[in-house]
């Protein structure tokens, strides 16, 4: 006999769970009473936000494709939790959140801290439902973890009532991890693909997706180049593809370059594969014709869901991206041109002034780019601060990048703690402004007390900038809840046991950054940025001055 938070715990190891982060709770006791002989096996990273919790795991899954493990308790704990299943969920990101639910007996009563998860997640998540019954939760949670990593991957929302979960039962928990396969194209459907890119002048390659293979990334890359068609990458999935490729051509995303505008626009046949045809990817849906584009689009999709839920493509393919990409045999036409132009007008977007800043973000990462490693990892969550790690940063094979697509702020520090507990020995850096990084700067004690410190480049330049730069944009001169007090960062830092320093001018930042590399504890480099340079070719003066010219 085993409770059912034995069963939980035991089905989840045996799926391939090893970490899972989480606040504790006293609707979930029996699954924390599990954990305490899972040491080693199955570990509970102690957070201090639900918040943080949820997207830590948002960014496990994004990091490593299979499911980030998030435990939280009821009502309060579930609504903190929200943010992260939000932010997985317009990731692609494989996710199980685990919530505590009220009694069975008190259901339907708005008992204490109750909510209806199923109503609460439903528009939010992949799937949301409540285990009502002790002996289905291995069939449960089995089926949960295939709904998260199977087609479009997602989050799914577990409900765990505290008796069900307290109840014994002699059910045998799941004893195997599942093995599933992706959808495989038909020949003659790559065939087709084939023939209409040969048939091209201007063809374009976008991929988007957190769940690519090593091998299916490397096939596609092969097939890239040695067809010489230029790739863009989906909004913060830049890592996915070699930026050193000579066939990679930039990101598709906020600040979108004028030279990927183009390339899409311009296109006559576009390739997408893994692609959701988000907002950002596609600026405001403008590039491509809705619901019918100009351009011929072939999309390749895992889940059927995705392929014409916006754009009606010349041809739909419902097959795994990974598999697909290595189908594809080189193709050959008259387009060498328009690839060289396309990648010139990636190289030419690192061309930026210097900012009128004591510390100057063109200079701090142009720095990076020559000192961090190979496989360094870097993540962000939400401002203009993110320009620097997204635009300004080139990400080989073996880099990653962990940013949020929903635009969350807060995400940056969580998802680096997160990547050092899932790659220990891999330098992992975080890009936050100063009102993200308030957002969840307490989870620095997560990170101390998991041995998983990252370190942080605080963008300090005192606003809230991107409200900002939208006020002086539409409202230029009349400055409203946008200023910013905010503590000493590196005192902070140092508080939770990091080592913490200011940074004031440019040519300090590379001992600064060195000493952060060689310190055990982790660093946080509060950097000090002038608010006007809100933009790498823009002040926040120009931007106000443009407005009032009108």
């Amino acid at each position: 006999m085993r409770h059912g938070g034995q069963i939980l715990v035991e089905s989840l190891v045996a799926l391939g769970a090893r970490k899972c982060f989480g606040v504790p709770g006293e609707s979930y006791l029996a699954a924390l009473d599990a954990m305490h002989d899972t040491g080693g096996a199955f570990d509970f990273v102690l957070c201090r936000n639900e918040g943080g919790a949820g997207f830590m795991a948002a960014a496990w899954g994004k990091l490593t494709g299979a499911p980030g493990i998030c435990f939280v308790t009821r009502g309060p704990g579930a609504t903190n939790a929200s943010i992260g299943v939000h932010t997985a969920m317009q990731d692609s990101a494989p996710m199980l959140i685990f919530v505590g639910q009220v009694g069975t007996d008190m259901k339907g009563r708005e008992a204490f801290q109750e909510i209806d998860y199923r109503a609460m997640f439903g528009t939010v998540a992949k799937w949301a439902v409540e285990i009502d019954r002790i002996d289905r939760i291995p069939e449960i949670v089995a089926r949960a973890w295939s709904v998260a990593v199977s087609g479009r991957p997602g989050p799914v929302v577990i409900a765990l009532p505290e008796d069900m979960l307290s109840s014994q039962s002699d059910v045998a928990p799941l004893a195997a991890p599942l093995r599933l396969t992706s959808p495989v194209a038909p020949d003659a459907a790559v065939g087709e693909a084939l023939d209409m890119l040969r048939a091209a002048k201007r063809p374009l390659i976008m991929m988007g997706g957190a769940n690519w293979t090593e091998d299916g990334r490397a096939a596609l890359q092969s097939f890239a180049e040695a067809s010489d068609i230029p790739v863009i990458c989906a909004f913060r999935y830049q890592d996915q593809f070699d930026n050193f490729s000579p066939v990679y051509a930039g990101e598709a995303g906020v600040g979108m370059p004028a030279n990927v505008k183009r390339l899409i626009t311009q296109a006559d046949v576009i390739l997408a594969l893994n692609l959701r045809f988000g907002e950002m990817t596609t600026d405001g849906y403008s590039l491509l014709d809705v619901p019918v584009p100009r351009q011929a689009l072939i999309h390749v999709h895992a889940s059927d869901a995705e392929i014409g839920k916006i754009y009606v493509p010349s041809l739909g393919i419902h097959a795994g991206h990974n598999g697909f990409a290595a189908q594809l045999q080189p193709v050959t036409g008259e387009w060498a041109a328009w690839r060289a132009e396309a990648r010139a007008g990636f190289e030419a977007g690192f061309d930026a002034p210097a900012q009128p800043s004591p510390v100057d973000m063109v200079a701090v990462t142009a720095h990076l780019r020559e000192v961090l490693p190979a496989d360094a990892i870097l993540t962000n969550g939400a401002g203009n601060f993110t320009v620097w790690p997204n635009k300004f940063f080139k990400f080989g094979p073996e880099a990653r990048l962990l940013a949020p697509q929903s635009g969350a702020m807060g995400y940056g520090l969580p998802a680096a703690i997160a990547a050092k507990v899932a790659a220990p020995d891999r330098c992992v850096v975080c890009f936050a402004g100063d009102g993200d990084f308030q957002m969840n700067c307490q989870e620095l004690a997560t990170a101390a007390q998991a041995g998983a410190q990252p370190i942080v480049l605080v963008v300090n330049n005192g606003i809230y900038g991107t409200i900002r730069a939208h006020q002086e944009r539409q409202y230029p001169g009349r400055v409203s809840g946008t200023d910013m007090v905010s503590p000493d960062f590196a005192q902070l830092a140092q508080a939770y046991g990091f080592h913490g320093e200011r940074v004031e001018r440019t040519e300090d930042f590379a001992a600064a950054f060195e000493r952060a590399l060689a310190a055990p504890s982790g660093a946080v480099l509060d950097l000090n940025v002038a608010a006007e340079a809100i933009t790498p070719r823009q002040t926040l003066s120009q931007i106000r001055e443009a407005s009032l010219r009108g």
